[in-house]
């Protein structure tokens, strides 16, 4: 494990690349020995940093939920990080200096009415405790390079969960629906990129249903004494393959039923 010290000198790293925007080397490289726990260690760390200047936490976003992107990061597991209240924005215009190398992700966010927490959760719980769901386009970032500047090999699962698993920002838009309103598994989307359709998915990507990671999610957070809360925003993972984002793309994220919105990146 890291010693404190060697973590809060990697979350400051952090903190100061997405404010310069330069990425930093990889820290799996520099540090061999490095564990997923290790890099939980740094985002909470990073987290923390920006709440003592004043952020406010919104919710978690959950990644690595397909098999095939478990299998490329050789986990069995995805992975989680913090959404912040500075992450969210408004469909329309949105700031591309904000950012480094931005993508963006389709997916579903789960609002919740109520507390989420313990040790034997399931779609059911999930789905009960859940206001709204409604669309979400995610936003992820690197600050930690992709391929490393010496080896160009690309960067380890323990990178991107010290990177608050490369979460930077959410767009919601769209309608707000009930759990019990829609078939979760088959809601849809297609994104557009500048007019073309660039990608196409189903909620039941993520796993089968959007509501199993919401569900592994709350118990992951148990042992370290913590929980989904009232309020909470909950990414339910991408059910599309990252679109690198420049300024001046357009994108239109149109899920049928749940409502289409436009956002672009100025």
């Amino acid at each position: 494990m890291f010693s404190p010290q060697r973590i809060a000198q990697l979350a400051a790293e952090l903190d100061a690349s997405e404010k310069s925007r330069v990425q930093v080397e990889h820290f799996s490289r520099r540090f061999p020995g490095m564990t997923v726990e290790d890099g939980y260690a740094i985002s909470r760390a990073w987290v923390k940093m920006k709440t003592d200047a004043g952020r406010v936490r919104r919710g978690h976003k959950i990644g690595l939920t397909s098999r095939a992107m478990q299998q490329a990061s050789q986990i069995d597991e995805p992975d989680f990080g913090t959404l912040l209240d500075d992450m969210f924005f408004e469909p329309g215009d949105i700031p591309a200096s904000r950012f480094i190398v931005p993508r963006v992700e389709v997916e579903l966010a789960f609002v919740l009415k109520r507390r989420l927490e313990g040790s034997n959760i399931g779609i059911d719980e999930v789905l009960a405790a859940t206001d709204y769901v409604t669309p979400a386009i995610e936003i992820i970032d690197s600050r930690i390079e992709q391929h490393d500047r010496h080896t160009k090999a690309f960067r380890k699962v323990q990178d991107t969960i010290s990177d608050n698993a490369a979460n930077a920002g959410i767009v919601l838009g769209g309608i707000k629906m009930k759990p019990a309103e829609v078939d979760l598994p088959w809601c849809g989307a297609i994104l557009r990129h500048n007019g073309v359709v660039e990608e196409t998915g189903l909620a039941a990507g993520v796993q089968g249903h959007p509501a199993i990671g919401v569900a592994w999610l709350a118990m992951k957070l148990a042992p370290w004494g913590e929980r989904l809360e009232a309020g909470d925003t909950v990414l339910a993972g991408s059910f599309t393959r990252p679109v690198l984002a420049k300024q001046g793309d357009r994108f239109d994220a149109d899920y049928g039923r749940l409502g289409r919105f436009q956002f672009n990146f100025v």
